[in-house]
This record gives structure tokens, sequence and C-alpha cells, in this order.
């Protein structure tokens, strides 16, 4: 799971916005989750009605949230559908060549945002190995859960 994290996740960057942001972090990590749910929507939306030009900008909101957030491959998606539209609108062509990266796009938001959100809640509940415990029986009861 760590490796499948620092794919998505920039730590240094996430470290460094959490520091800057201070209490203030999580209320604007809400606002992320619902920001990126809102771009979301409106690039799908777009996307079926073929409409390179209103893809730029959420695309565009999605790609500068995430970055600030450090989640890097969420914002690299957003940064090649924003720049593909663009390149659609300058050539008046419908942006069907980023289907697919549109269609990827809610599913890797899914997957970025728990990571981020778990990681800035004030008590991150961390499984410890305790008194007693061997680290099979640990695994054993994280897997059957």
């Amino acid at each position: 799971m760590a490796q499948l994290d620092s794919e998505l996740i920039d730590w240094a960057v996430y470290s460094e916005t959490r520091s800057s942001l201070g209490p203030d972090f999580v209320r604007i990590l809400g606002y992320f989750r619902e920001d990126g749910t809102q771009s979301i929507v409106k690039i799908e939306a777009a996307m079926r009605s073929k409409d390179a030009a209103q893809i730029i900008m959420p695309a565009h909101k999605l790609k500068g949230e995430s970055m600030q957030f450090g989640a890097i491959r969420l914002a690299a998606v957003a940064e090649l559908i924003e720049m593909t539209a663009r390149k659609c609108v300058e050539h008046h062509e419908a942006p069907d060549e980023i289907i697919e990266q549109v269609v990827g796009l809610r599913p890797l938001f899914e997957e970025t945002l728990p990571i981020l959100e778990y990681e800035s809640s004030p008590v991150v509940q961390r499984q410890s190995m305790g008194f007693g415990r061997r680290s099979s029986s640990l695994g054993n009861h994280i897997t059957n859960s």
C-alpha cells in the first residue's frame, strides 16, 4: 500500500500544505472533496456533449487543487485532460482522444481522496502489534474483516 500511496501522493507537498494551512487543513481538504467532485461531474458532462471548451476550467481547477495536496497522479491526469481539451478547442475538434482519461478520473479521485483524508485525521488509528499479538494473527484479522 505504501508503494501505491507514493505513486498517488507526493508526501513532501502534502506535509508542506498541511503545515502551512495548520488547523484549516482539514476544512480545506473538505472543500477539495466538494470541488473535485463538482469538477469531475462537469468534465464528464462536457465529455458526453463533446464540448472541449467546457472541460478546460474544471480540469484546470482539479489540477491546481490536486497539486496543492500533493495528489500527483490526479494532477497529472487532470493536466493531460486540460491541455488536450485546449488543443481540441484550438483545432475545433471533439475531445474524443481523452475519453479514457476522463472515464478513469472519478475512480482515481475516489482512490486518492481517502488516502489524503486518512492521513489528515487528527487521530489516525493505526494497528499496533500490542502484547501477545503475532503478526500473522494481525494479518488474518485484517484480511478476514
